[in-house]
């Protein structure tokens, strides 16, 4: 049976937000620059737990510390936010140490993606809404913080929804260089491409190709299959920028489990192709690339769907913080995207 979903109160000028590691750490610089960007900018108040304070090895090996911090932050009466410092590789296996009941008898408004997107799927399969921003690099980038990137991290933070979410005027693909704090080179934006001509309005669910991947391989968090019927399909994908036609083949074998076919329309996040050390070049096309594997794998197992790409979410710069959970509208008539 679909959860009864529950939007978190908005937070207000003031309140305190926890800072917790669920995934891997920060360096204590980052970590500064963030609570000060938390501090100065949205004027609150940054409450740094348990886990932000550790290595790599030591969360690494306490999974049930890193869920009880998450936990913790949740009932804390004087917590009105939870946000992940980053995100990571392994916080699958912080899953089975969290208690739902903790979560949802106090729910807050949670702030991660990437590898917090296991988290984030957790609390839609239990009915809370949480949202697509951490602190490094989402608040630590850039000399200043993007004017696009606060605008949503401000409706995320002290509204009720997102509202209508227009494109960036401008994008950047490289990664902030911190040693010489240089600006980024930033491209005009040549806008989103929309697939098909029905306005569609569902939950989104979904977020880092990768977390979505682990969680239809482990299955045990997946959300009841009718659970899905009308929702919207959030995917983008990670500086591991995979080949375009695995996203495919992970899309055609959802859609031969028969999931694919249950959403309404799947939204498209614009995909980072700078990544040093990658060991294949996805060259200038990689976007188009990857728009044409989803449009083969929706082709075949969904074709009625409504499908907007290069949307500002995930590992791209700027963003917009994507509401896993909350209803979103796909309006391919005037080319809006609309949360409620």
């Amino acid at each position: 049976m679909l959860p009864v979903f529950t939007t978190p109160p908005p937070l207000g000028s003031g309140d305190e937000i926890a800072v917790v590691a669920p995934s891997r750490p920060i360096e204590e610089s980052k970590l500064q620059r963030a609570c000060d960007r938390l501090r100065e900018t949205f004027s609150l108040d940054p409450v740094i737990f348990e886990t932000a304070t550790k290595d790599w090895e030591w969360l690494r090996d306490n999974p049930e510390a890193r869920a009880e911090d998450i936990m913790r932050a949740f009932e804390d009466p004087a917590v009105r936010g939870v946000v992940a410092v980053t995100g990571g590789d392994d916080q699958l296996r912080v899953l089975k140490h969290l208690d739902p009941d903790r979560l949802t008898s106090s729910p807050t408004r949670f702030y991660g993606f990437s590898d917090n997107d296991n988290l984030r799927l957790f609390l839609w399969k239990h009915g809370i809404v949480s949202y697509g921003a951490v602190l490094h690099p989402t608040v630590t980038v850039d000399p200043e913080l993007h004017p696009y990137t606060e605008r949503y991290l401000r409706r995320a933070f002290f509204e009720e929804s997102l509202g209508v979410v227009e494109p960036s005027p401008e994008w950047a693909d490289e990664w902030f260089d911190f040693e010489t704090g240089d600006p980024r080179e930033w491209r005009e934006n040549d806008g989103r491409t929309w697939r098909g001509e029905e306005t569609v309005t569902g939950r989104v669910w979904g977020g880092c190709f990768s977390i979505v991947k682990w969680h239809l391989q482990t299955e045990r968090y997946l959300p009841d299959p009718g659970d899905l019927d009308g929702a919207v399909l959030a995917l983008e994908t990670s500086e591991d920028v995979p080949l375009p036609r695995e996203v495919r083949y992970t899309l055609r074998a959802m859609g031969e489990r028969g999931l694919l076919g249950r959403f309404s329309g799947v939204v498209v996040g614009r995909p980072q192709t700078h990544s040093p050390g990658l060991e294949w070049n996805p060259g200038d096309d990689y976007r188009e690339q990857l728009r044409d594997e989803i449009c083969a794998a929706l082709d075949e197992y969904n074709p009625d769907a409504t499908a907007v790409f290069d949307v500002e979410f995930g590992h791209c710069s700027p963003i917009a913080p994507l509401p896993l959970g909350a209803k979103v509208t796909l309006d391919p008539t005037v080319r809006r995207i609309r949360f409620q």
